[in-house]
């Protein structure tokens, strides 16, 4: 089940059960299942607070994923996006900001998916999957 929260903004994902079914349809098409699965909707500060207690990490960032599987090929997680990253994001890439949330968001997931982008060719295959899943 996907849900989604908002920590310290008030925010609401456009079309919440239209990304809920596309989100869900990614996962199925990874052949994996879906447990419970959290989207938490953030500004920058609470963010960078994550950041800096969980992974030493001083940085701003557009997402942090924690994944909570116990189950092989069930996805379970919690993951935090920063609304005022994925806003700045769009202006800097020229995107549509709803756009630019489904990429974030899918992205997420696809690190719950078990996918990761620390090398150049993680990152090119982590690109090839948004770009796939953000066309259906």
């Amino acid at each position: 089940m996907i849900e989604f929260f908002c920590e310290h903004i008030e925010f609401q994902p456009p079309n919440p059960n239209e990304l809920k079914d596309w989100l869900s349809s990614v996962v199925r098409s990874e052949d994996h299942k879906l447990g419970d699965t959290n989207y938490i909707f953030c500004d920058d500060q609470y963010l960078l607070k994550l950041n800096q207690d969980y992974l030493g990490h001083n940085t701003y960032t557009d997402i942090i994923t924690f994944d909570h599987s116990e189950i092989p090929q069930q996805v379970s997680g919690d993951i935090y996006i920063s609304i005022e990253r994925v806003q700045d994001n769009a202006r800097k890439f020229m995107t549509d900001p709803q756009e630019e949330l489904k990429r974030v968001m899918v992205h997420g997931l696809l690190h719950l998916l078990g996918y990761d982008d620390q090398s150049p060719e993680q990152q090119q295959e982590m690109r090839k999957k948004e770009e796939a899943y953000l066309s259906l």
